[in-house]
């Protein structure tokens, strides 16, 4: 599998789970200019941005630790442009990143990290 395989499965994994805990998935991989959101979604009231990250191993560390600030500064920036972009400034927003680790073909440790990090 490919490391963008990888990618791409573990955003589908990401996804069916924040669905399975109540979340709705209100757009992926949103793109401007500057980067992109992975997952963005509504938990009751709060908009979740979320950061998606799949490894095949952790030789090179655990997934979630390759959102560094420089990652995380991003992702705050591109959220106040999809906030612009699509009116929903009255809502609170929520920085989240999922971690997936995959074991083999059908089988993948995922950790969720709710508010992993807040705007500056």
């Amino acid at each position: 599998m490919t490391p963008i395989e990888i990618g791409r499965r573990g955003e589908e994994a990401a996804a069916a789970y924040l669905e399975r805990q109540g979340m709705v998935i209100v757009d992926r991989n949103w793109r401007n200019g500057r980067g992109e959101i992975d997952i963005i979604a509504m938990d009751g009231e709060e908009l979740v941005v979320c950061e998606v990250k799949t490894r095949a191993s952790t030789s090179a560390g655990q997934p979630e630790e390759s959102v560094s600030v420089a990652k995380q500064r991003r992702l705050v920036r591109l959220a106040e442009a999809y906030i612009a972009a699509s009116g929903l400034s009255d809502l609170s927003v929520r920085f989240d990143v999922v971690s997936i680790v995959v074991l083999c073909e059908d089988r993948a440790l995922l950790r969720h990290h709710r508010a992993a990090f807040a705007l500056a």
